[in-house]
């Protein structure tokens, strides 16, 4: 039995704050719209990913949370960028620093596994008509995406 990592921790250091490392990525349609999931946490939207579990590589992590949150396969295809400067305060009272590698991929396939209950919805969006994101390094990601900034780091 796989051994959620974040589980895992949060049971040794409750809600204290940790550093965190996720991976995910941005998905297009042929409109250049990007793929947006409503997320169950915050209950607003941000891009599919999440934390890479213990031995993962972050684009294994990257294209497994695209599978589990989606029900996508996706292929990386390249770097968009790495955020180091998030601190996230999550609704259980779980903080953490979020360092997130994040990737442009391309949709393979749909698979027929059963999405994670974390996707309320999944949406995709046109720059000018983007809904509110849960967060600052999820914005970060989408306007460096959109302006052709990348690979960045910060």
């Amino acid at each position: 039995m796989k051994k959620d990592y974040i589980t895992e921790i949060r049971k040794k250091v409750g809600h204290d704050p940790i550093i965190l490392t996720f991976a995910g990525g941005i998905l297009t349609n042929k409109n250049n719209e990007i793929l947006l999931q409503k997320r169950a946490d915050f209950n607003s939207w941000g891009l599919p990913g999440g934390a890479l579990e213990f031995g993962e590589t972050a684009e294994e992590a990257c294209k497994r949370e695209y599978l589990e949150e989606t029900g996508l396969k996706v292929k990386v295809t390249s770097l968009l960028g790495v955020s180091t400067n998030q601190i996230q305060h999550y609704p259980n009272n779980d903080i953490a620093q979020a360092i997130v590698i994040a990737f442009i991929v391309k949709y393979l396939k749909k698979d027929e596994i059963k999405i994670s209950p974390e996707t309320l919805a999944l949406k995709y969006f046109a720059q000018n008509e983007l809904p509110s994101i849960f967060n600052q390094q999820h914005k970060k990601l989408i306007k460096n995406y959109f302006s052709g900034n990348y690979p960045f780091f910060d």
